[in-house]
Protein backbone atom coordinates (compact mmCIF):
# COMPACT_ATOMS: atom_id res chain seq x y z
CA UNK A 1 0.00 0.00 0.00
CA UNK A 2 1.09 3.56 -0.70
CA UNK A 3 0.13 6.87 0.85
CA UNK A 4 1.10 10.49 0.28
CA UNK A 5 2.06 12.72 3.18
CA UNK A 6 4.06 15.87 3.84
CA UNK A 7 7.84 15.55 4.02
CA UNK A 8 9.33 14.89 7.45
CA UNK A 9 12.93 15.14 8.67
CA UNK A 10 13.16 11.35 8.91
CA UNK A 11 12.69 11.14 5.13
CA UNK A 12 15.83 13.14 4.32
CA UNK A 13 18.29 10.35 3.45
CA UNK A 14 15.74 8.41 1.37
CA UNK A 15 14.61 11.57 -0.43
CA UNK A 16 18.18 12.61 -1.28
CA UNK A 17 18.92 9.12 -2.62
CA UNK A 18 15.73 9.05 -4.68
CA UNK A 19 16.45 12.55 -5.97
CA UNK A 20 19.95 11.54 -7.12
CA UNK A 21 18.73 8.39 -8.86
CA UNK A 22 15.81 10.22 -10.45
CA UNK A 23 18.07 12.88 -11.96
CA UNK A 24 20.91 10.66 -13.15
CA UNK A 25 18.62 8.10 -14.78
CA UNK A 26 18.12 10.61 -17.59
CA UNK A 27 21.79 10.47 -18.61
CA UNK A 28 21.47 7.43 -20.87
CA UNK A 29 18.26 8.57 -22.66
CA UNK A 30 19.91 11.95 -23.30
CA UNK A 31 23.05 10.23 -24.59
CA UNK A 32 21.05 7.94 -26.88
CA UNK A 33 19.00 10.85 -28.23
CA UNK A 34 22.17 12.80 -28.93
CA UNK A 35 24.26 10.02 -30.47
CA UNK A 36 21.37 8.99 -32.74
CA UNK A 37 20.88 12.52 -34.07
CA UNK A 38 21.68 12.61 -37.83
CA UNK A 39 24.34 15.28 -37.33
CA UNK A 40 26.04 13.22 -34.63
CA UNK A 41 25.97 10.07 -36.72
CA UNK A 42 27.82 11.96 -39.46
CA UNK A 43 30.37 13.34 -36.99
CA UNK A 44 30.95 9.92 -35.42
CA UNK A 45 31.47 8.28 -38.82
CA UNK A 46 33.88 11.05 -39.84
CA UNK A 47 35.92 10.64 -36.65
CA UNK A 48 35.97 6.87 -37.10
CA UNK A 49 37.18 7.34 -40.68
CA UNK A 50 39.91 9.68 -39.43
CA UNK A 51 41.03 6.99 -37.01
CA UNK A 52 41.03 4.45 -39.82
CA UNK A 53 43.21 6.65 -42.02
CA UNK A 54 45.59 7.85 -39.29
CA UNK A 55 45.96 4.29 -38.03
CA UNK A 56 47.12 3.04 -41.41
CA UNK A 57 43.84 1.46 -42.50
CA UNK A 58 43.28 0.06 -39.00
CA UNK A 59 39.74 -0.95 -38.11
CA UNK A 60 40.78 -1.01 -34.46
CA UNK A 61 41.77 2.68 -34.61
CA UNK A 62 38.49 3.47 -36.35
CA UNK A 63 36.58 1.84 -33.49
CA UNK A 64 38.83 3.49 -30.92
CA UNK A 65 38.30 7.00 -32.31
CA UNK A 66 34.56 6.48 -32.69
CA UNK A 67 34.28 5.01 -29.21
CA UNK A 68 36.26 7.89 -27.72
CA UNK A 69 33.89 10.38 -29.34
CA UNK A 70 30.85 8.50 -28.05
CA UNK A 71 32.42 8.40 -24.60
CA UNK A 72 32.93 12.16 -24.69
CA UNK A 73 29.28 12.71 -25.57
CA UNK A 74 28.20 10.43 -22.70
CA UNK A 75 30.47 12.33 -20.33
CA UNK A 76 28.92 15.64 -21.39
CA UNK A 77 25.41 14.26 -20.85
CA UNK A 78 26.42 13.05 -17.40
CA UNK A 79 27.96 16.41 -16.53
CA UNK A 80 24.78 18.26 -17.50
CA UNK A 81 22.55 16.20 -15.20
CA UNK A 82 25.11 15.85 -12.43
CA UNK A 83 25.72 19.60 -12.55
CA UNK A 84 21.97 20.20 -12.23
CA UNK A 85 21.78 17.79 -9.28
CA UNK A 86 24.65 19.48 -7.47
CA UNK A 87 23.14 22.94 -8.01
CA UNK A 88 19.83 21.83 -6.52
CA UNK A 89 21.60 20.13 -3.62
CA UNK A 90 23.32 23.43 -2.87
CA UNK A 91 20.07 25.42 -3.03
CA UNK A 92 16.49 24.28 -2.36
CA UNK A 93 17.31 20.62 -1.63
CA UNK A 94 19.95 21.61 0.94
CA UNK A 95 17.22 22.41 3.47
CA UNK A 96 13.82 21.08 2.43
CA UNK A 97 12.12 22.35 5.56
CA UNK A 98 13.26 25.95 5.01
CA UNK A 99 12.89 25.89 1.22
CA UNK A 100 9.41 24.40 1.08
CA UNK A 101 7.56 23.72 4.32
CA UNK A 102 8.29 27.00 6.11
CA UNK A 103 6.60 28.92 3.29
CA UNK A 104 2.80 28.48 3.15
CA UNK A 105 2.88 28.90 -0.65
CA UNK A 106 5.33 26.02 -1.07
CA UNK A 107 4.96 22.31 -0.45
CA UNK A 108 6.87 19.03 -0.44
CA UNK A 109 5.27 15.58 -0.24
CA UNK A 110 6.53 12.00 -0.33
CA UNK A 111 4.92 8.70 -1.25
CA UNK A 112 5.34 6.15 1.53
CA UNK A 113 5.12 2.49 0.53
CA UNK A 114 4.90 -0.48 2.87
CA UNK A 115 7.48 -3.14 1.95
CA UNK A 116 7.70 -6.23 4.18
CA UNK A 117 6.33 -4.26 7.09
CA UNK A 118 8.77 -1.39 6.59
CA UNK A 119 7.99 2.08 5.26
CA UNK A 120 9.91 3.25 2.19
CA UNK A 121 9.95 6.51 0.23
CA UNK A 122 8.71 5.61 -3.26
CA UNK A 123 8.20 9.08 -4.73
CA UNK A 124 8.31 12.79 -4.12
CA UNK A 125 6.92 16.04 -5.45
CA UNK A 126 7.51 19.69 -4.62
CA UNK A 127 5.80 22.94 -5.56
CA UNK A 128 6.86 26.58 -5.21
CA UNK A 129 4.43 29.47 -5.33
CA UNK A 130 5.25 32.13 -7.93
CA UNK A 131 3.79 35.60 -8.47
CA UNK A 132 3.16 37.27 -11.82
CA UNK A 133 1.16 40.27 -12.98
CA UNK A 134 -1.57 38.03 -14.36
CA UNK A 135 -1.81 36.00 -11.14
CA UNK A 136 0.09 33.57 -8.97
CA UNK A 137 0.83 29.99 -9.96
CA UNK A 138 2.57 26.88 -8.66
CA UNK A 139 5.85 25.72 -10.15
CA UNK A 140 6.86 22.06 -9.79
CA UNK A 141 10.68 21.80 -9.55
CA UNK A 142 10.78 18.11 -8.56
CA UNK A 143 8.56 15.12 -9.31
CA UNK A 144 10.16 11.68 -9.05
CA UNK A 145 8.76 8.18 -8.65
CA UNK A 146 11.04 5.27 -7.82
CA UNK A 147 11.54 2.96 -10.80
CA UNK A 148 10.11 -0.04 -8.92
CA UNK A 149 6.82 1.81 -8.29
CA UNK A 150 6.13 3.22 -11.72
CA UNK A 151 3.04 2.43 -13.77
CA UNK A 152 1.03 2.21 -10.56
CA UNK A 153 -0.58 5.64 -10.82
CA UNK A 154 1.69 7.30 -8.25
CA UNK A 155 2.81 10.01 -10.68
CA UNK A 156 -0.80 10.98 -11.34
CA UNK A 157 -1.56 11.02 -7.62
CA UNK A 158 1.38 13.31 -6.92
CA UNK A 159 0.34 15.71 -9.68
CA UNK A 160 -3.24 15.78 -8.35
CA UNK A 161 -1.85 16.49 -4.88
CA UNK A 162 -0.04 19.52 -6.26
CA UNK A 163 -3.13 20.68 -8.15
CA UNK A 164 -5.26 20.43 -5.00
CA UNK A 165 -2.67 22.43 -3.08
CA UNK A 166 -2.51 25.10 -5.79
CA UNK A 167 -6.30 25.29 -5.87
CA UNK A 168 -6.41 25.82 -2.11
CA UNK A 169 -3.80 28.58 -2.41
CA UNK A 170 -5.79 30.29 -5.16
CA UNK A 171 -3.16 29.72 -7.85
CA UNK A 172 -4.32 29.96 -11.45
CA UNK A 173 -2.18 27.18 -12.93
CA UNK A 174 0.56 24.62 -12.38
CA UNK A 175 3.80 24.88 -14.36
CA UNK A 176 6.58 22.31 -14.64
CA UNK A 177 9.77 21.78 -16.59
CA UNK A 178 10.66 18.53 -18.29
CA UNK A 179 13.04 17.47 -21.04
CA UNK A 180 12.60 15.71 -24.37
CA UNK A 181 14.26 12.41 -23.28
CA UNK A 182 11.61 12.00 -20.54
CA UNK A 183 9.10 10.39 -22.88
CA UNK A 184 7.10 8.51 -20.22
CA UNK A 185 6.80 11.58 -18.00
CA UNK A 186 5.82 13.77 -20.94
CA UNK A 187 3.09 11.28 -21.91
CA UNK A 188 1.75 11.39 -18.34
CA UNK A 189 1.72 15.19 -18.24
CA UNK A 190 -0.10 15.33 -21.57
CA UNK A 191 -2.68 12.84 -20.28
CA UNK A 192 -3.24 15.01 -17.20
CA UNK A 193 -3.94 18.07 -19.33
CA UNK A 194 -0.56 19.82 -19.36
CA UNK A 195 0.17 21.77 -22.52
CA UNK A 196 3.67 22.59 -23.73
CA UNK A 197 4.09 26.35 -23.71
CA UNK A 198 7.75 26.73 -24.68
CA UNK A 199 10.90 24.80 -25.57
CA UNK A 200 14.57 25.66 -25.04
CA UNK A 201 17.53 23.80 -26.49
CA UNK A 202 20.55 23.50 -24.18
CA UNK A 203 23.85 22.66 -25.85
CA UNK A 204 27.06 21.52 -24.22
CA UNK A 205 30.38 23.25 -24.86
CA UNK A 206 30.46 21.67 -28.30
CA UNK A 207 27.70 21.35 -30.89
CA UNK A 208 25.78 18.16 -30.19
CA UNK A 209 22.72 18.88 -32.29
CA UNK A 210 19.99 18.37 -29.69
CA UNK A 211 21.48 17.26 -26.41
CA UNK A 212 18.58 18.29 -24.22
CA UNK A 213 15.36 20.08 -25.05
CA UNK A 214 13.81 21.71 -21.98
CA UNK A 215 10.03 21.83 -22.22
CA UNK A 216 7.83 24.17 -20.17
CA UNK A 217 4.35 22.72 -19.61
CA UNK A 218 1.33 24.27 -17.95
CA UNK A 219 -2.17 23.24 -16.84
CA UNK A 220 -4.93 25.48 -15.51
CA UNK A 221 -6.28 24.99 -12.00
CA UNK A 222 -10.07 25.21 -11.88
CA UNK A 223 -11.33 27.18 -8.90
CA UNK A 224 -14.68 26.11 -7.44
Amino acid sequence: TCSIREYQAEDKDAVISLFRNGILEHVYPAFFKTISHPDQIGVTLSISMAGYVLGGSSYFMALLFGGAWAGLIYYCCYEIYEGYRLRRMATDMADIQASFLDNPDNGFWVVKAEVNGKSKVAGLVAVIGQDERDGSYGKVPHLIVSFAYRKKGLGSQLVHKVMEFCKDRGFSRVVLETSSPQTAANALYSKLGFIQTSCHINLSSFKTGSLKSKLICSVSVKQS
